[in-house]
């Protein structure tokens, strides 16, 4: 497919509120209703368009629920720029889940999205099915979330999206660095939009930056007490080999906190893998494998 066109899954743009009324966004691909939903959730500055390989390939047999995050893609944007962090996020998508009357699911978190992941499942695990954990643990490596706080929240203007694939290709080669102008051009139009004025940006809230910035002043997460909630669970541990935010010992540690776990790693991709590659695919179908074992 090229990149730019329509996903080869279809699917109905839906919304939901959060506690406070904002409205948010979801992209609901149809599937079973016999079986958990596979629910997918984004990285710190994403949106539910990074998951369209994943309907591409499980949509039909399972229901993809692909959500943005409030002050990302289609979602609506926090007045409060300090609430832009996981506890927000976790109640979100309780939220979510309870609206649509899901009891579990299959949950699917890149980066932060394996933090909401995480964190819902020591107050909440009964609704979690299983996990994909994408390129994150319950700590960070610093360089990697020093390099993240020197972007973050900073705006940048294109003309065209192929000035745009040009550019982020160029900032980001050591991340994916088999990937040409094509993938890139595919990159973009999922984390960037054109706005009312013509030119294209990057699809959030610039107010998100300020809660991670302000991060650098604190003590380094560490919270591995958060796994316990996925103890009985079977977990997919996805990680980049050039990965600078969650390195092969972190994961190490992970699979042997999880029994139920499994490791795969995706050679040249940093942080973080993005479901284009075959390789995650496949591990995401591990998982799906293993839950229904369980029914």
């Amino acid at each position: 497919m090229s990149p730019g066109k329509a996903p080869m899954a279809d699917y109905v743009d839906r919304s939901w509120n959060s506690p406070e009324g904002i409205r948010l966004h979801y992209r609901d691909y149809a599937g079973p209703h016999d079986k958990p939903p596979i629910l997918c959730l984004p990285g710190l500055t994403r949106n539910a368009r990074d998951f369209e390989p994943v309907a591409e390939r499980f949509a039909g047999d399972w229901r993809v629920i692909a959500v943005d995050y409030r002050g990302r893609g289609e979602s609506g944007y926090d007045p409060d720029s300090s609430r832009y962090h996981p506890p927000t996020y976790v109640g979100d998508i309780l939220k979510l889940l309870d609206q649509l009357g899901i009891a579990e699911a299959v949950f699917v978190g890149t980066s932060l999205g394996g933090i909401v992941t995480m964190l819902l499942s020591s107050t909440d695990e009964e609704r979690i099915a299983g996990a994909l954990i994408n390129d994150i643990a319950p700590e960070v490596v610093d360089k990697g979330i020093d390099r993240i706080r020197t972007y973050v929240g900073q705006q940048v203007w294109f003309e065209d999206w192929n000035s745009a694939a040009t550019a982020i290709g160029e900032r980001m080669t050591d991340v994916y660095p088999r990937w040409g102008l094509a993938e890139w051009e595919r990159f973009v139009r999922r984390c960037m939009k054109r706005f009312p004025d013509g030119r294209i940006g990057f699809d959030y809230d610039m107010g998100i930056g300020e809660n991670v910035r302000a991060g650098a002043e604190e003590e380094p997460m560490s919270a591995w007490h958060l796994l316990e909630g996925l103890k009985d669970k079977p977990v997919m541990i996805l990680r980049g080999a050039r990965s600078d935010l969650f390195n092969a010992d972190m994961a190490r540690r992970m699979t042997e906190a999880l029994p139920h776990s499994r490791e795969v790693v995706i050679e040249d991709v940093g942080h973080a893998p993005s479901f284009d590659e075959p390789e995650s695919l496949d591990a995401l179908a591990w998982l799906l494998e293993e839950v229904e074992k369980r029914d």
